[in-house]
């Protein structure tokens, strides 16, 4: 069984990533190009071109976990890279995009008038 891992924070790395890359890659991406200590407690996110796979990195004590999701159809609503490397989210965003949402939304549910209208 896999145990829960606590996570502090969640850090999306923005733009694109080559996801060949697996856990030396992804934690040099971590510690050179996001300037974050892989070894912490955060979680890291990774996106391919086409936004149709997520790799996430996170530490774990004494070793790293990977994991990864690739969609079937559709994409992520992963932020496009701008004149930073990274955003912070909070796990409830994060879940947002694992679900196909916008994490800039407010809520996970349209407000109750609006779902009456439509």
């Amino acid at each position: 069984m896999i145990k829960q891992i606590p996570i502090e924070k969640v850090h999306l790395a923005l733009g694109a990533t080559d996801l060949r890359k697996s856990i030396d890659g992804l934690s040099l991406i971590v510690e050179h190009i996001l300037k974050m200590d892989p070894f912490s407690t955060h979680l890291f996110a990774f996106c391919n071109k086409r936004q149709n796979l997520i790799k996430i990195l996170v530490w774990d004590n004494n070793g790293f976990w990977i994991h990864y999701k690739r969609l079937e159809s559709g994409s992520f609503k992963w932020p496009p890279k701008g004149s930073v490397a990274s955003v912070s989210i909070s796990e409830r965003q994060f879940r947002w995009l694992l679900d196909g949402m916008d994490i800039h939304q407010d809520s996970a549910h349209r407000p109750a008038l609006e779902r009456v209208l439509i």
